[in-house]
């Protein structure tokens, strides 16, 4: 039997981190990670704001001043360089433009792009100790709250980037259901197979989605849908420790307890044991798991999403 073809997800990224040279010096930031590693799995959308506003090629580079909550962007070489609406105004045109992406990765550090850090300067041309958000950035995230994003940098982190790559294929599958329509079934359906990796990242928030799906009643589910993913998506978002990790591998191991033998029994909550204190990664128990479960196949086991969340050869459970 064919399986259904599913598209490859939507990310939009900065333009510079895919080799495009679009930086205010004619240059580039190429991410390797976007141009070989991610870019098989997804279907890149480059942006960069600067340039859609007309700054050009090479420019004048911008900087943030004034308040950090609400910054401006000027020239550095002429203050009165002023693109601050020019930035925002274009970023709910895109947060319009690109509602068919699953997720954003922007340029670290940018005081257009940049989400968080970024630097924002006194009158007297001395930095905040804190930094702020790029004025296009702010304005795009002000109006997609749920949506996965992160900044280049931060990707280089083994667990920032399994989760974040996590979420994006929530959201997209999220997409999907949409497309098909929401139902109370297929609402429960859902949740039912986010069950697990959601108790990895946030058991509090596991509870109190089942509650809210469980207290739906007669409640049109079209209205419950958008409260119970914006508070999937921010359970998502917190990282799952090992704590939560080795959490979720014995609540599996539970459904092989009447059918391993003893001694594989025990080699699982050893490997389990050994994930928690840090001596393997996550893809060992897991590996063993999945060995065990294609012998002994459960059916909730199989639809579980935290079992394989994102395409194997991405290996980004092999460091985490």
């Amino acid at each position: 039997m064919l399986q259904p073809v599913i598209e490859k997800p939507k990310l939009a990224v900065s333009a510079c981190l895919m080799g495009i040279e679009v930086r205010f010096n004619g240059g580039h930031k190429q991410s390797d990670l976007c141009t070989q590693s991610l870019d098989t799995y997804f279907d890149f959308i480059p942006t960069c704001p600067e340039v859609a506003i007309g700054m050009g090629i090479p420019r004048e580079p911008i900087r943030l001043v004034g308040d950090v909550d609400h910054p401006r962007a000027v020239g550095t070489v002429r203050p009165d360089l002023d693109v601050t609406q020019a930035l925002a105004d274009y970023g709910e045109h895109m947060a319009g433009a690109l509602g068919g992406i699953s997720g954003y990765i922007f340029m670290q550090k940018s005081p257009s792009c940049g989400l968080e850090r970024v630097k924002v300067y006194r009158d007297n041309g001395v930095p905040f100790e804190s930094g702020g958000r790029g004025i296009y950035a702010q304005a795009f995230c002000a109006r997609h709250p749920d949506l996965p994003v992160e900044e280049d940098g931060r990707l280089n982190d083994p667990v920032l980037r399994e989760n974040f790559i996590t979420r994006v294929y929530a959201y997209a599958a999220w997409q999907r259901l949409l497309k098909t329509g929401i139902t109370r079934r297929a609402l429960t359906e859902f949740h039912s197979r986010y069950k697990y990796q959601v108790m990895a990242s946030d058991v509090v928030q596991y509870h109190a989605l089942g509650k809210l799906l469980g207290s739906m009643g007669r409640d049109d589910p079209n209205e419950v849908a958008p409260v119970y993913f914006s508070q999937l998506m921010q359970a998502l978002k917190k990282c799952a420790t090992r704590r939560g990790h080795t959490n979720v591998l014995h609540h599996l191991s539970g459904y092989l307890k009447q059918t391993l033998s003893s001694d594989d029994k025990q080699e699982l909550q050893a490997l389990i044991t050994q994930y928690r204190n840090g001596i393997v990664p996550l893809v060992v128990p897991l590996t063993l798991l999945k060995h065990h479960f294609r012998h002994h196949p459960d059916p909730y086991v199989a639809l579980q999403v935290y079992m394989q969340p994102h395409p194997e050869p991405l290996s980004l459970r092999n460091a985490i």
